[in-house]
């Protein structure tokens, strides 16, 4: 029969929930059982927020071409439907960057657009 090794298994797994847990308050941080679910919520929490933060700057980047595009007297579904037949490929984040940053030269991709509605 072979022996077993790698010490105490249970401490390990107790070892690991607790160092997640650091920083936590109250009983959060220093009761095993109560900082488990505390760690399970915040990884599940966690997870959530990654998908949600993908979500939240698509819609501050819609925000933001929509008022350049509104200053060059166009609207966003206009502009973005324009871009498309114009076949310019940029994407709603570089599209973004360059209304903030670069206002002559969206200034010249919404001209295009209005071409080629």
């Amino acid at each position: 029969m072979p022996r077993t090794r790698g010490g105490n298994k249970r401490l390990l797994r107790r070892k690991k929930i607790m160092k997640l847990a650091r920083g936590f308050h109250g009983k959060r941080g220093t009761s095993h059982k109560i900082a488990k679910q505390a760690v399970i919520k915040a990884l599940r929490n966690s997870y959530i927020g990654r998908k949600l933060k993908k979500r939240d700057f698509r819609k501050l980047w819609i925000v933001r071409i929509n008022a350049a595009c509104r200053l060059h007297g166009m609207n966003y579904s206009k502009f973005i439907g324009g871009l498309i037949k114009a076949n310019i490929g940029l994407n709603r984040k570089m599209l973004a960057d360059i209304a903030v940053h670069d206002a002559e030269a969206f200034g010249q991709l919404v001209e295009q657009a209005k071409a080629a509605n």
